[in-house]
């Protein structure tokens, strides 16, 4: 499987208490933070739904 780097680019303020949560279980706690995690279906879920507030890159 392939590694994902996850960077969080745009706040948390606004957003819904779900995709709040979605961005703690990410591990995304502060506005340009960043963090690896493998690809997998509930990650790419995860992502999905905060897709607007994140950038996504695969690590080679």
């Amino acid at each position: 499987m392939a590694k994902l780097n996850i960077k969080q680019v745009k706040s948390r303020i606004g957003a819904t208490a779900n995709q709040k949560k979605n961005l703690d279980a990410l591990g995304l706690k502060k506005f340009n933070a960043s963090v690896q995690h493998e690809d997998s279906a509930i990650i790419l879920g995860m992502i999905e739904k905060v897709k607007h507030l994140v950038v996504v890159t695969e690590v080679k």
